[in-house]
């Protein structure tokens, strides 16, 4: 039933945004914008973006601890991020989990969840790292403020894991001195789970292991805004790296946002608003052609990766959404 009400939260939410925006605009000048698209730099930034997907396999890799081969964390990586944008709630880190938990050597569900609790914290970082670089290029200072409110939050949120981490041990027997005075929570198997989310923090107490992981969050980032400065091509002759950061940072948080399946409205939103603090929200239909491209070449992407992914693993969208409604943290 919560997933209903988000769903219906959402179809909401996008209706709101895609008849605000679609009232400002003019179709025709909107259909000339996107017939007039100089369409061949699609290509160079969707294989740059595809990079980006194997970059961050590599990263997730390296979290997992070198546990999963390289194609196999690719696969599926794309397949949640597939799900991700056809499922509410973000089932797609579940079925994540569920995926890799029948992978060889298999990870445990509690595990492969922390792991996805790292990444979102160091994408957090990177997007505010993002618009930081962005905010220099004169933007409003409430924006400035607004966008970097999370910074402190989120590097308390890494030093916590990271401690974590490193007092593994000293984490466990906390947990046994809390058990022994709750003694009613000592049927449920919480030391078995709090062990395996710690196991997946542990390449944080690793110096090398972790800045493989910074490195790779760095460069998956990067390639994302070299993919999205590419795209601005297609309809500007001067593209802009600080406008690029700060749309990509702003879709990424609008993913957040509750919506239909993919983001649709929330996101082409969000990049138009994005660009307006820029100087190329005007006009309102090149703007919206960008953003349009920019959400296709992203979906098609997922789909196109993700159904490869479901191939390779094995599985289809009914598969996964019934495993995913199975799946426990304490599997394993």
């Amino acid at each position: 039933m919560g997933g209903w009400r988000v769903g219906l939260i959402g179809v909401a939410v996008s209706a709101l945004v895609i008849v605000f925006f679609a009232s400002q605009l003019d179709l025709a000048l909107l259909g000339d914008a996107l017939a007039n698209g100089s369409y061949v730099w699609v290509i160079p930034s969707f294989l740059i973006l595809l990079g980006g997907l194997w970059t961050r396999a590599l990263r997730w890799r390296a979290l997992l601890g070198d546990d999963l081969p390289t194609t196999r964390a690719f696969h599926i990586l794309n397949v949640s991020y597939l799900v991700n944008g056809l499922l509410p709630l973000r089932l797609g880190e579940v079925a994540r989990a569920y995926l890799a938990y029948r992978a060889e050597p298999k990870v445990t569900v509690a595990r492969a969840l922390s792991t996805v609790v790292v990444e979102r914290l160091l994408d957090l970082l990177a997007v505010i790292g993002m618009i930081a670089l962005a905010a220099s290029a004169s933007l409003p200072q409430e924006l400035q403020a607004a966008a970097l409110a999370g910074a402190p939050l989120a590097v308390a949120g890494l030093v916590v894991l990271v401690v974590l981490a490193i007092n593994k041990p000293r984490a466990l027997r906390w947990l046994d001195m809390l058990l022994d005075r709750l003694p009613f929570l000592k049927h449920l198997p919480l030391r078995k789970i709090a062990n395996e989310i710690l196991d997946g923090f542990a390449v944080l107490a690793q110096p090398t292991a972790f800045l493989r992981v910074i490195g790779w969050t760095v460069v998956s980032w990067g390639l994302s805004v070299v993919g999205g400065y590419l795209l601005m091509a297609v309809f500007w002759e001067t593209a802009s790296w600080n406008a690029t950061m700060l749309l990509i940072s702003a879709a990424s948080l609008a993913i957040a946002v509750p919506a239909v399946p993919g983001n649709i409205g929330t996101y082409e939103a969000s990049i138009i608003l994005a660009l307006g603090a820029f100087g190329y929200g005007e006009p309102l239909e090149t703007a919206t052609a960008y953003a349009v491209i920019v959400h296709a070449v992203n979906l098609l992407l997922f789909a196109v990766m993700g159904g490869i992914g479901m191939l390779r693993e094995g599985v289809s969208l009914t598969q996964l959404r019934e495993s995913v409604g199975k799946t426990q943290p304490t599997r394993g």
